[in-house]
């Protein structure tokens, strides 16, 4: 939509108020409402706020900010019954002046993405995978179902929610492939039909939000913690991703084997070479390397292959040789990350193994889960990080998050991470309690 349209469509609908929408450097959205009254000027100038209360954002010294009303990210919230309707827009922050704000992480997405056109590829087309819990309260782990993997009802009480979230998503414009129930007992998962990146960051901002609110509303809680419970799988994030060049898909190679173009192969080499110092921003709390251990379903090992879904990148192969099916799918990430810097990573990783020409390694076949760790040393697969401290001191160390990130962005991230780690290795656990207490 352009200026006017939204203003016209403000005025037909009685529209009351407006949400202006925008997320911090830990990936939390943040909002404040404004009458329709506020709204041109908002859209011309942008609303002052103080930004020094805003994680990632700016000293107290430096605290006044502006966020402007993306026109194109209007919809009314239809969860919100009130007797005129309320909307919300996405916000770009600003600095006093109107340039852009560093720490804002949808402008770090932005620069990548320019990045990318600046090489010739007009769109970066993602389809995430976001999993989560229902649990009875916010307070304990309670379940709501014993089902597993495509259960229907009546193990799968879920299955209403789910509808219910999938129609309020459908209201707010954003499109579903598909849902289900998935492994862990009250675990699920809804896909998001690919968009290019910017708006999959929106609109993965804004499912976190129905399905939290959609579960609120009928009694319950849902969560995208990474790991809440002990013993079944965790919930992941896995991304399909494509590069195209206007309506080609520079992955797509009719004349390869695999159908993988040259660009595809760099890309995929990119996101292996650099997996280990991405991994911190794509698993960015202590809880997401609670789920990335073997022998639940979660990628640990520095691969790829086509069919092997102990692989950390995989090529879905459910079309083989069909142009815009054609994509890669990197599995560690967790729907609790920030999406706007964890595709902003991605991409970077990507298309840094492009400019490069890294050479890509074999495809593992094998269960790497089973593999001893002489047989992986043999094959040259690295693990991912055991830990948030020591994902960290990787990504201290790389110049390509950082420059992928900014330096204000990249500094923060890095300082809140340690702050975190420092914290938790403070704690004494009910683990520690349990097996330590009585005996020592």
């Amino acid at each position: 939509m352009t200026k006017n349209e939204v203003l016209k469509i403000v005025k037909q609908k009685k529209i009351g108020f407006v949400r202006l929408w925008f997320t911090d450097v830990l990936g939390f959205l943040k909002s404040f409402d404004i009458p329709v009254e506020e709204l041109g000027g908002a859209l011309k100038d942008g609303m002052g706020f103080d930004g020094s209360s805003i994680e990632g954002f700016s000293r107290i010294e430096e605290s006044d900010m502006i966020v402007k009303p993306d026109p194109k990210t209007f919809q009314i919230i239809p969860w919100i019954k009130e007797e005129r309707p309320v909307a919300r827009m996405f916000c770009d922050v600003l600095q006093p002046g109107g340039k852009p704000f560093e720490g804002d992480p949808r402008y770090v997405l932005k620069k990548n993405i320019e990045e990318a056109k600046k090489m010739g590829f007009t769109n970066f087309y993602l389809g995430p995978e976001l999993e989560y819990f229902y649990f009875r309260n916010p307070g304990g782990t309670e379940i709501l179902d014993k089902g597993g993997y495509f259960d229907l009802t009546p193990m799968d009480i879920g299955e209403d929610l789910r509808r219910k979230t999938v129609l309020m998503l459908e209201k707010m414009g954003i499109e579903v492939e598909y849902w289900h129930h998935e492994v862990a007992s009250s675990q699920h998962e809804i896909d998001l039909r690919y968009k290019d990146a910017l708006l999959m960051s929106d609109n993965v901002m804004t499912y976190r939000m129905v399905v939290k609110e959609v579960a609120m509303n009928n009694g319950l809680y849902a969560t995208f913690m990474p790991k809440p419970m002990y013993g079944v799988p965790g919930s992941g994030m896995h991304t399909h991703m494509s590069l195209f060049k206007g309506a080609k898909n520079a992955f797509f190679d009719k004349s390869d084997k695999m159908h993988l173009s040259k660009d595809a192969k760099y890309f995929i080499a990119g996101l292996l070479t650099h997996a280990r110092e991405i991994c911190s921003v794509c698993c960015q709390w202590i809880n997401s390397y609670k789920r990335l251990v073997p022998g639940y379903e979660a990628p640990v090992y520095v691969s790829w292959a086509q069919k092997n879904r102990s692989a950390l990148v995989r090529v879905p192969v459910y079309k083989p040789g069909k142009e815009k099916a054609t994509r890669v799918e990197l599995r560690n990430p967790d729907p609790a990350c920030n999406p706007y810097l964890a595709f902003s990573v991605m991409l970077a990783a990507g298309l840094e193994g492009i400019k490069k020409k890294y050479a890509l390694p074999k495809a593992i076949t094998g269960n790497i889960y089973a593999m001893s760790e002489k047989e992986r040393k043999g094959f040259g697969i690295e693990a991912l990080p055991d830990d948030l401290f020591e994902a960290v001191k990787i990504t201290e160390k790389s110049a390509l998050v950082r420059k992928a990130l900014g330096d204000k962005v990249f500094e923060y991230f890095i300082r809140n991470k340690k702050d975190e780690w420092g914290e938790y290795r403070k704690q004494v656990s009910k683990y520690e309690l349990g097996k330590y207490l009585a005996i020592l």
